[in-house]
């Protein structure tokens, strides 16, 4: 079974303000369509954070994908794209 993780980007999720609805979304739809769902974390919209989050997953082998929601608006919080540049090794356009 591949094995799938979740990154929700949201600073008012991850602060408890608001309840996180994409990352439990994603995570049903995944399960519906076989991958088993490693971690679903909810972190700010922190580029270093983010991106250490999306490393260690990867370094360690725990997924073969990572699914990230949130924090790709037109904000100077919103740093996801960002930081996802700075951990992956080649893009893939029109994948993203």
């Amino acid at each position: 079974m591949k094995r799938v993780a979740v990154i929700t980007s949201s600073d008012k999720g991850y602060r408890g303000e608001r309840e996180d609805l994409s990352g439990p979304a994603v995570k049903e739809i995944m399960e519906a369509v076989g991958y088993e769902v490693v971690s679903v974390d909810v972190l700010p919209d922190d580029r270093g954070m983010l991106g250490s989050r999306m490393a260690e997953i990867a370094d360690l082998g725990l997924a073969e994908l990572i699914l990230t929601t949130g924090g790709t608006g037109f904000s100077r919080r919103d740093v996801t794209p960002e930081a996802t540049e700075d951990v992956i090794e080649r893009r893939v356009p029109g994948i993203p």
